[in-house]
């Protein structure tokens, strides 16, 4: 797959003149003005990137030795040249001159323009692949893929026969990681020209490219719809700031629909992780699955932008002074938004939650002595619970506590909740999954303690209620299935890799276990089956484990080498609300096929076990026979070796003791002399 990502766009670059600009619109001066003009001219671009020696040129007309209007400029990148072109387009010299910039190669492809209009060749239409057949199993599978060493491959859970089944496998697959697309349509793979996308009914075929040199990251919108893929380039000068490309991709066509370059310096504001101190995902989508807008945090304000245009909502960014960090709700075009406490006090800090495409504020929260905050939203949006950690009185210490949004009720009421000891170090947060409990990891010991909290109390009047609390548990992150009722509790890096399978219904444990340096969790997207890995972080112990929801180790595989696990997300369900309660309430009847089905591979099972049983019997049966010829073969040796005994069974020999002398030591002293 090195082959070039786009060949007729390839050959764009061939020429080598990637790095020059033509600006135009240039004033055009007399000799006398011309050192002037280039003066102005390399004073503006020598502060985009550097510019080559010798690498202005001004032509002027022979006859009138005037400048002819427009200039070369020849950077030591291209990269340097595209952000030049970007940052100086339209820029406005004076009233009468504004600047027309290009770069060199573009007018090689505009001169292959033909002059006559040809009409497009239409293709015949060829129907694609369904690429949801996974989704029609007949054993209701699910897949997931891993990376180990060079290999990459998509596998079927077949957790019922205890072992995976190969779907596809590829070496060099990837140059860096794969991803699933959210609804786990396509398997992305990265590589130095740029993504692709693959899926199919049967295999997996490369279904669309996308060119963009470099990449490091990539992120899909929820629906699937774009791809947003980012790089970062080193400046030809050390003191500048590394230049960064983002690119957003329509998934089917391959089309750019939008793409943003600059410095890093104007992607780093808010957010953790990312590569070179860039926050990612830079863009995140809001709106549900529709896919209809983004945002992005920048410096006093947030932009919002829409797919229709891809330009920013009403031309304009949100104006938010001194905004920090944002979230979108999953499911509708709310932005959630936090602004720090300013003025040593005077001002709080707020929570905002603003209504798209309008603009409009629909709720807001001033929140005192705060020193941190961080928003969790419910995945179908009907909460928002914010964590903020307060100073004391004397600002000496912190204390944690919560301010829990109820989003569909009218006027949006806020509930505060503070733990019992209100001064415990929260380790770890999570909403339950489409329902309305949560469950906090809190204290300062070694094995700290975890509450579950209901939003709906027993009388139902819309309190937060405590439902338990499980002291001195070695857990430090927690992993509800995406049903919701399980979640395993677990103990990641200092606790070395334990697990307790909890039922939050019932409020027990239904099984404590240990996966050894586990690094990695991740329920699979139905909440059957709970898997847990070791990466290549730890040089020991590579591989992954599957387990039941109520903590039965189904089977384990060890991989040297390994980087990836990924459970292929399914789509949501088309049952309605209705349709799935009437499952619920006639599970018994549907489950009567599942039952037969389950007892067939049982049966098939044990059938397999009694062969295997068979067969290791006849290989003992086949190894005594070999022994038994090879005694016969050498018995005529034996009998030599008897001195002519000719019988081989032990009850025939006469057992006889004899007495054997041996001097241990000697030793002659002289006793006295004469």
């Amino acid at each position: 797959d090195d082959e070039d990502v786009y060949h007729d766009d390839q050959l764009e670059f061939d020429s080598g003149f990637g790095n020059v600009i033509v600006v135009d619109n240039l004033p055009v001066v007399p000799r006398e003005k011309f050192e002037k003009l280039e003066g102005v001219i390399r004073k503006i671009y020598s502060q985009i990137g550097v510019i080559k020696e010798d690498g202005l040129w001004m032509p002027v007309d022979p006859e009138t030795k005037k400048t002819l209007g427009y200039c070369f400029i020849e950077y030591n990148t291209p990269q340097e040249a595209e952000l030049a072109k970007e940052k100086t387009n339209g820029y406005k010299l004076d009233r009468a001159h504004i600047f027309a910039v290009n770069m060199f190669d573009d007018f090689d492809k505009y001169m292959r323009v033909p002059d006559e209009w040809a009409p497009p060749e239409i293709k015949p239409y060829t129907p694609g692949e369904n690429l949801q057949k996974w989704l029609t199993d007949e054993k209701a599978r699910d897949q997931f893929v891993i990376r180990a060493g060079t290999d990459t491959e998509v596998l079927w859970n077949d957790a019922r026969q205890s072992k995976t089944e190969l779907v596809y496998k590829r070496s060099y697959w990837t140059e860096s990681f794969v991803q699933w697309s959210p609804l786990g349509t396509y398997l992305a793979t990265v590589h130095r020209q740029g993504a692709a996308v693959w899926g199919g009914a049967n295999t997996f075929n490369r279904l669309m490219r996308y060119a963009h040199p470099q990449v490091k990251l990539i992120d899909f919108s929820p629906g699937e719809k774009f791809l947003v893929t980012y790089s970062s380039h080193e400046p030809s000068n050390p003191h500048d700031a590394n230049r960064v490309v983002i690119n957003i991709f329509d998934v089917r066509t391959g089309k750019v629909m939008r793409d943003f370059k600059g410095s890093a310096d104007e992607f780093t504001i808010g957010g953790a992780g990312g590569v070179a101190g860039v926050s990612w995902p830079v863009f995140r989508w809001g709106g549900g699955k529709e896919d209809k807008y983004f945002a992005k945090l920048g410096k006093n304000m947030i932009s919002v932008y829409e797919t229709e245009t891809f330009s920013l909502i009403d031309k304009k960014s949100l104006k938010v002074e001194n905004v920090v960090d944002f979230s979108w709700s999953p499911t509708d075009p709310i932005l959630a938004l936090f602004v720090p406490e300013l003025g040593g006090g005077n001002q709080p800090a707020r929570v905002s939650l603003v209504q798209v495409p309008s603009k409009v504020e629909l709720r807001q929260k001033n929140l005192f002595s705060v020193s941190d905050c961080k928003m969790y939203w419910q995945s179908n949006g009907e909460y928002l619970a914010v964590k903020a950690d307060r100073y004391t009185k004397t600002k000496k210490s912190t204390y944690t506590g919560f301010e829990l949004f109820r989003i569909k009720e009218r006027d949006i009421p806020i509930e505060v909740l503070e733990l019992d000891n209100k001064n415990d170090k929260i380790i770890a947060f999570a909403w339950e999954p489409k329902g309305h409990r949560f469950a906090v990891i809190h204290g300062d010991n070694p094995r700290p303690d975890i509450s579950f909290y209901s939003m709906k109390s027993s009388h139902n009047l819309g309190r937060v209620s405590k439902l338990t609390t499980l002291k001195g548990k070695q857990a430090n992150a927690l992993f509800w299935s995406p049903g919701g009722r399980f979640i395993v509790l677990a103990g990641l890096k200092g606790f070395n890799g334990q697990l307790e399978f909890f039922n939050v219904d019932e409020l027990e444990t239904m099984a404590t276990a240990e996966h050894f340096m586990a690094t990695d969790i991740e329920w699979d997207p139905t909440g059957r089956y709970v898997a847990t890995a070791v990466t290549s972080v730890h040089e020991m112990e590579n591989g992954f484990n599957i387990w039941s929801f109520h903590g039965k180790l189904l089977y384990r595989i060890l991989k040297d080498h390994f980087f990836q696990f990924l459970w292929r997300p399914r789509p949501p369900s088309f049952l309605s609300a209705e349709k799935e309660e009437e499952i619920l309430k006639y599970l018994k009847k549907y489950s009567k096929k599942y039952d037969a089905e389950d007892q067939d591979v049982s049966m098939l099972l044990s059938e397999q076990d009694r062969e295997k049983r068979r067969m290791l019997k006849e290989e003992w049966e086949k190894w005594i026979s070999e022994w038994r010829r090879a005694s016969e073969e050498e018995k005529l040796e034996r009998q030599k070796l008897r001195d002519g005994e000719a019988s081989d069974e032990e009850e025939e020999y006469e057992a006889k003791e004899v007495e054997v002398e041996e001097i241990l030591d000697f030793s002659e002293e002289v006793l006295f002399e004469e």
